[in-house]
């Protein structure tokens, strides 16, 4: 059973501006060794890996791959 989402007009508080630190979807195209997992996506976020790595003559999986490999390292400092 899916949690009903309740909205309100309360004030939300203080909030944190961070900075945007992911890189272009272009710049997600490299090689890297890998392990093989099984990950469920939405279609929609298939789609925009698809659309960018044919852009760019890549795989989607390449490209999903480098985003995680950088959101990662982003935080692993």
């Amino acid at each position: 059973m899916k949690k009903k989402i309740k909205y309100s007009d309360e004030k939300i508080g203080n909030v944190e501006i961070v900075k945007d630190f992911l890189p272009k979807p272009e710049d997600l195209a490299f090689k890297e060794d890998t392990v093989k997992v099984t990950l469920n996506l939405s279609k929609s976020s298939i789609k925009f890996f698809k659309e960018i790595a044919q852009k760019h003559g890549s795989q989607y999986q390449k490209v999903i791959r480098n985003l995680l490999d950088r959101y990662s390292s982003h935080y692993s400092q």
